[in-house]
């Protein structure tokens, strides 16, 4: 399965999140300080993964092979640089200025390919099915966490923070005047539904620093609009999520549990392992 994934072109993009995900945690942990070699190791043990699927996969983009980026690029392709500007960020706030420009330069090259690529509408990101569709949002997030990154890494919110930020509005504004293109996968609710919080959140934190920088009515006001939007879409997530749980388990031990609440039956009705499975 693990296999599968790493070969599909969308499926290998998702590799990356838990390492994302520990990363965003330990830059928010009250409990460990940027200076603690605490912090110090657990960034190693959450970054080298995320070197190592950098090299595979920014390494097949220009070496010779099957894996073209005009082909395999898609939306979810973004995830990938999220996690060197997430990388880039905790970086910085070790003070590890240097490190921190150098994975802020690796996920903004990629990120300069990826973004030329998916405008153009090449077959990757037309083969993406209807249902991942709020993988669109990741637009959103590239963009603003470079921001955030960038932020960190100079120590303020100066005009470059600022170029990437009014980017990622720009994009905002662009997804969220199309709602005919997420139609189809808002029918029923789906795990790529959470696809909306982490661009929303991001994009919310870097209007925050944005309305710190040039301190105006304005942007308060933007950043209060941003902050709610995200507060609501993942409370409203939550909710969603938890009443559709069931969706969760795997099919076959829904089989499984069916089968023992049930009364005995003739054995040549009885699902086997491997049928159900």
């Amino acid at each position: 399965m693990v296999k599968d994934e790493f070969l599909h072109h969308v499926g290998v993009n998702y590799l990356f999140a838990p390492w994302i995900s520990w990363l965003l945690l330990l830059q928010s942990s009250p409990f460990i300080s940027p200076k603690s070699v605490y912090y110090l190791v657990l960034w190693w043990i959450f970054v080298v993964p995320i070197l190592v699927l950098d090299v595979k996969i920014y390494g097949q983009w220009f070496t010779k092979g099957k894996r073209f980026v005009s082909v395999v690029a898609n939306p979810t392709s973004q995830i990938s640089v999220i996690g060197n500007l997430v990388a880039a960020k905790a970086a910085a706030q070790m003070g590890w200025g240097e490190t921190a420009v150098c994975m802020f330069s690796l996920g903004m090259a990629h990120y300069l390919v990826l973004f030329v690529t998916l405008y153009q509408r090449l077959a990757g990101s037309s083969n993406l099915p209807a249902m991942l569709r709020p993988v669109f949002f990741l637009f959103i997030a590239a963009p603003s966490m470079a921001s955030l990154a960038w932020d960190a890494i100079v120590g303020t919110f100066d005009n470059v923070a600022k170029i990437l930020f009014f980017l990622s509005l720009f994009l905002f504004l662009s997804l969220v005047s199309r709602p005919a293109l997420f139609r189809k996968s808002m029918k029923k609710f789906s795990v790529t539904w959470w696809a909306y919080s982490f661009p929303l959140t991001v994009l919310a934190l870097a209007s925050a620093e944005y309305a710190q920088e040039v301190k105006s009515g304005n942007a308060q006001a933007m950043m209060l609009v941003l902050s709610a939007l995200s507060v609501l879409v993942s409370l409203a997530l939550m909710v969603f999520t938890a009443i559709n749980t069931n969706m969760f388990v795997p099919d076959s031990l829904r089989v499984s549990s069916s089968e023992s609440s049930s009364p005995p039956s003739d054995s040549s009705n009885t699902l086997s392992p491997a049928s159900s499975l």
